[in-house]
């Protein structure tokens, strides 16, 4: 019985051990490969601060890549019925099986009316969904508007894979 406990406890300690972290050679780049995903689901990153707000997105977007992530900026507002059904179900985990490695970079279409259209995200419809070209401007691939009520997400999900589709 002592043997099997100093065999169960030798496991446990061989389990837990932790080995350090190899140095990056000096000069050597610091890459992250394109397939890790360091937190599963929709991430929301809020785009405060700053009047460039296609610099923003650039920033952004790139973080988002150096992880292996899917990117697209959300604009929403707080009165919006579609948008606090969409963000209230990614944020209760509710999305991500079918996002599972999105990130929002989300703007108030109230807050950041001026900013938003200089970088070419303005829209009729909120929520808005658009993918950034490389200089973090709005294009054409994007999605607005969706309908009120408990169809709200059930509306925006698919739209949204069709969005993110390569």
């Amino acid at each position: 019985m002592m043997r099997r406990a100093l065999f169960v406890t030798a496991l446990l300690v061989a389990c837990n051990r932790t080995e350090p972290e190899p140095s990056p050679k000096p000069g050597a780049s610091a890459a992250v490969s394109a397939s890790v995903v360091t937190t599963p689901g929709v991430r929301f990153v809020s785009a405060t601060g700053g009047a460039d707000f296609a610099a923003i997105v650039r920033s952004e977007a790139s973080h988002a890549r150096g992880e292996g992530r899917d990117f697209l900026v959300y604009v929403g507002a707080t009165w919006c019925e579609p948008c606090q059904r969409f963000h209230d179900a990614a944020k209760r985990g509710e999305l991500d099986a079918i996002f599972p490695s999105l990130t929002l970079l989300e703007a108030d279409a109230d807050a950041d009316r001026e900013r938003l259209a200089a970088a070419g995200y303005g829209a009729e419809m909120i929520p808005l969904f658009a993918l950034p070209s490389a200089e973090g401007r709005g294009t054409p691939r994007r999605i607005e508007g969706s309908v009120k009520g408990d169809r709200a997400v059930a509306n925006i999900a698919p739209r949204l894979r069709q969005l993110l589709a390569k």
